[in-house]
């Protein structure tokens, strides 16, 4: 079956979800990851309106209207699925307990800030949970593409927007590449089919290390 960039992307973004693993998916991008993990992976996807045990997304005709996750997206609960309050929602990542977030971004600093909450003069409900994720789980993916939509990098030397977190960033997926930050340093790891390293340095507004006999195709 042929992938597009960002079906190749959330599909390898899903290929780092580890077997047993507690894992919070943010809005957009992230949410769609369920799509591409194996049927009966046995992973907690935790939401943080407060469920455990989310099974992935159904369509408006399928859905129970009483499931949502954070974003407002029916999902389907697997077998012992919790249900619970904010409270402890945010006491699951305030405390630590989540191996994995993986969320969107405005954009990354190479020294892993993140910005993703809010641009300058555009509307925005509010930083929501990101902050206290970005800050609390185990490890921080993200998942974007590599230019927004005016084609202007968001993986930048320094954020220009406001952040959600400090150093908090360490993997990037785009539909261009994956990148590692490492001891503040942005590493090039895998590049997608049919993009060169020229292509991802090109688009990028932060120096890359690569070692181009290590980088591997997506």
């Amino acid at each position: 079956m042929y992938l597009n960039a960002k079906e190749r992307m959330l599909k390898r973004a899903a290929m780092d979800i580890k077997k047993n693993q507690i894992v919070n998916l943010g809005m957009g991008y992230p949410t769609k990851i369920t799509k591409y993990l194996e049927k009966d992976f046995p992973v907690c996807l935790h939401s943080e309106n407060g469920i455990s045990g989310v099974g992935g997304q159904v369509d408006f005709e399928d859905a129970d209207r009483n499931l949502i996750d954070a974003g407002g997206t029916y999902i389907r609960p697997i077998l012992g699925a919790a249900y619970f309050d904010s409270s402890v929602s945010f006491s699951i990542v305030r405390s630590g307990r989540l191996d994995l977030t993986i969320l969107g971004a405005f954009q990354v600093a190479a020294n892993g800030d993140l910005a993703n909450w809010m641009i300058s003069g555009s509307f925005t409900p509010g930083a929501g949970g990101a902050i206290e994720l970005a800050q609390k789980a185990c490890k921080v993916h993200i998942i974007s593409t590599h230019l927004d939509k005016k084609g202007r990098p968001k993986i930048m030397e320094k954020c220009t927007l406001p952040l959600t977190a400090k150093k908090c960033v360490n993997r990037i997926y785009t539909d261009m590449a994956v990148l590692d930050i490492i001891d503040e340093e942005l590493h090039l790891i895998e590049i997608a089919e049919e993009v060169s390293i020229s292509d991802v340095i090109n688009a990028t507004d932060a120096k890359i290390i690569c070692q181009d006999h290590d980088i591997k195709t997506f």
